[in-house]
């Protein structure tokens, strides 16, 4: 399978801004306590691909998290990039075991909220999908908004969730980002055999993938993590919920998460702590740059979508120290062998 990515970034951003009013994918609101209505109007549309599979929406409304394995959440805090990383909740359904946290019902297990942990996704000025002008667009941490191209594709950090999309998907049998985006903006980004239509420079990846397919109980410990204490949560729910997270409210999931025993429910507390300290202590380029967007987008639009008014780029993240990208003429060329 062949997928055509030059220029898209479907999977790396929150392109839902972009749509018309009568394309835009439904977001349920956010109540507390049960809304089974909600849900169902949101699995009926089609649209929001993380509410399938009997799952409640998430608490927040980051669109195409990626969830990371607890040795990538390891990683990431080794470097010094604790800053980068963010957890996601969901809230439970009629048959979860569940919690309730500031007012919202919680999945869970045996009592404890259940949680992945993520790629933080600031403001950037992008033009996914070849468009001529500019919008802020929630925008994974790591994508250039110049080229549209990942700064860790080539690193070791790459996360694992990354390289195998969209085959996971297809593997699973569910929808991807490429088929979202061919039927909201028209051209061919996905290409299963050799037949069928393609443009531009492909990425080729395994069509069949199941190493990497955390699924069920394999998947506690190492990609889904559980919070011993509901009790401390109180307050930090909400703001995740408004998405307004401290680095206090981040740290207490991912240092969890980084402790974690596979396959358990239990996690090491000095562990625990030495992940939290590398969370609240970390200063990297790209935490930086977080913020450094956010201010960027709040001087200059006031809403995702908006047109971004001034010559706005990425190249202050390269000069603060983020991993250049090769661009697209770069690939083009080694795939041309030249």
């Amino acid at each position: 399978m062949e997928v055509y990515c030059q220029g898209c970034a479907g999977c790396c951003i929150d392109w839902r801004p972009l749509l018309e009013d009568d394309q835009r994918p439904t977001q349920p609101t956010r109540t507390k306590g049960h809304d089974e209505t909600a849900v169902d109007e949101a699995d009926e549309n089609g649209h929001e691909h993380e509410r399938r599979l009997r799952r409640r929406p998430a608490i927040d409304d980051v669109y195409n998290l990626v969830p990371l394995t607890r040795d990538e959440i390891r990683a990431f805090l080794e470097t010094g990039l604790g800053d980068v990383l963010i957890p996601r909740l969901w809230e439970a359904d009629a048959v979860d075991d569940a919690v309730t946290v500031d007012g919202y019902d919680l999945a869970a297990i045996e009592g404890r909220p259940t949680f992945f942990v993520g790629l933080r996704k600031p403001p950037k000025p992008v033009a996914p999908f070849g468009r001529t002008t500019r919008a802020w667009l929630p925008t994974c941490v790591f994508l250039d908004p110049d080229t549209l191209q990942c700064r860790l594709h080539e690193d070791s950090r790459y996360p694992d969730e990354c390289a195998a999309y969209p085959a996971h998907n297809v593997a699973l049998e569910q929808e991807t980002e490429c088929e979202r985006v061919e039927r909201a903006v028209g051209g061919t980004r996905i290409r299963r055999d050799e037949t069928a239509a393609g443009r531009g420079i492909t990425v080729t990846v395994d069509a069949d993938p199941t190493d990497g397919l955390l699924l069920g109980r394999q998947a506690i410990g190492q990609k889904l993590f559980v919070h011993p204490n509901p009790e401390a949560l109180e307050g930090r729910i909400d703001r995740l919920v408004a998405g307004e997270a401290t680095d206090e409210d981040r740290a207490t999931f991912v240092a969890i998460a980084a402790a974690s025993a596979p396959g358990t429910l239990s996690h090491s507390e000095p562990h625990a702590e030495r992940a939290r300290t590398q969370v609240l202590e970390a200063d990297s380029w790209a935490g930086r740059a977080i913020r450094e967007w956010e201010r960027l987008e709040a001087a200059d639009g006031d809403a995702p979508g908006t047109a971004v008014s001034s010559a706005i780029d990425g190249s202050f993240e390269v000069a603060d120290g983020a991993p250049p990208t090769p661009g697209w003429d770069a690939l083009e060329n080694e795939e041309a062998g030249g």
